[in-house]
């Protein structure tokens, strides 16, 4: 296949990556990048490491970039991808939007926690969620009705919430978990997660040998997860920044039913092997084996290892991904994949780099 692809927004991290997976993707032509900020400037001057590899250059960000085009990855803040979106799709492009302005189902709970009015509800339920193992089924509808003719809308989700649901999904289908318990997330990001800008939390000197919470009982990412793990109200999510270009390790405690017997980690890490079986980017670990971010950096790939506070009667779960990768621009690619009739490894790493 030939598919004409656009990115918006490729200047930054989750899009410059995009560039990265699309320039050797077998079926898509990337055809334009745009960036209001560089227009003009050719990609391999504003990152090196494309010298060689491609002659295109950064436009910016009007009608004529999606000419030709079959989809448009949209690597931008929310709010932008509202403005966008409709008129992209009017005109026949496929969007996958790597923004949050289409992942919450309910516009009230966006505009309660993003604080501004969603102006194109009208598109919420036509939105493919785009995390292809716990949401497969909106994808392939999306894919069935892009085969037909109409423009396809993904809205991929964010990285806390990719590796959070990823570790808590088994557990939450096992029976096991207390159907009214609280579930706590601690998870650690790398400062590309807060994007390309520097600001005093990420700028080199105050994020270098430093380790803190922030948005504590605030982060926008809590109704996500909870809206994939149909736990509303339950979830008490914590994310860290950590010294580390890249990578997100998150912890999942789920308490268990009162009179649930106490799992041993073997079973439930057979329990979780089943629930993955066939899932591509998905590994769950061995028991007594738990994730680490340097496995999975580079890749779409996620770790999965579970264990057992056995005093607290408690499922521990813990993910590890690559807030670039499977966070973000590795997952954009695999949704597209399926929207597009692919198969869903297309054009994605298989291994990290192993040291």
């Amino acid at each position: 296949m030939n598919i004409r692809a656009s990115v918006v927004g490729a200047a930054g991290f989750a899009g410059i990556e995009l560039v990265r997976l699309l320039l050797r993707h077998p079926d898509f032509e990337l055809a334009s990048v745009t960036s209001d900020a560089l227009a003009g400037t050719p990609v391999s001057q504003a990152y090196p490491a494309f010298a060689g590899q491609t002659d295109l250059v950064f436009s910016a960000c009007d009608d004529a970039a999606f000419d030709g085009c079959d989809v448009a990855f949209l690597a931008v803040p929310h709010t932008a991808s509202l403005g966008m979106a409709p008129g992209l799709l009017a005109r026949g492009v496929s969007v996958i939007d790597l923004s949050a302005d289409f992942r919450l189902k309910d516009p009230a709970v966006y505009e309660r926690w993003y604080k501004t009015p969603h102006t194109a509800s009208r598109l919420l339920p036509e939105a493919a969620f785009g995390l292809p193992e716990l949401a497969r089924g909106e994808l392939e509808r999306a894919a069935a009705a892009r085969a037909e003719g109409k423009a396809a809308l993904v809205a991929c989700a964010g990285c806390y919430p990719t590796a959070t649901s990823l570790a808590a999904a088994p557990a939450l289908a096992s029976g096991l978990v207390d159907e009214a318990g609280i579930v706590v997330v601690d998870a650690v990001s790398g400062v590309t997660g807060a994007g390309k800008k520097a600001t005093e939390r990420t700028h080199f000197c105050f994020a270098d040998g430093n380790l803190e919470a922030y948005g504590v009982g605030t982060h926008r990412h809590t109704p996500e997860i909870e809206q994939i793990l149909r736990i509303p109200g339950r979830v008490v999510f914590t994310p860290h920044l950590a010294p580390l270009g890249r990578g997100l390790l998150s912890t999942v405690t789920l308490p268990l039913a009162p009179g649930a017997p106490l799992p041993r980690v073997e079973d439930l890490a057979e329990r979780y092997a089943a629930f993955y079986a066939g899932d591509a980017f998905v590994q769950v670990l061995p028991a007594g084996t738990l994730p680490r971010t340097a496995s999975v950096v580079g890749t779409n790939r996620a770790h999965v290892g579970v264990g057992v506070a056995e005093g607290a009667r408690a499922i521990v779960a813990v993910g590890a991904i690559d807030n670039l990768g499977k966070g973000a621009a590795g997952q954009a690619v695999q949704c597209a994949n399926v929207v597009f009739g692919l198969p869903e490894t297309r054009g994605l790493e298989a291994v990290a780099m192993p040291v």
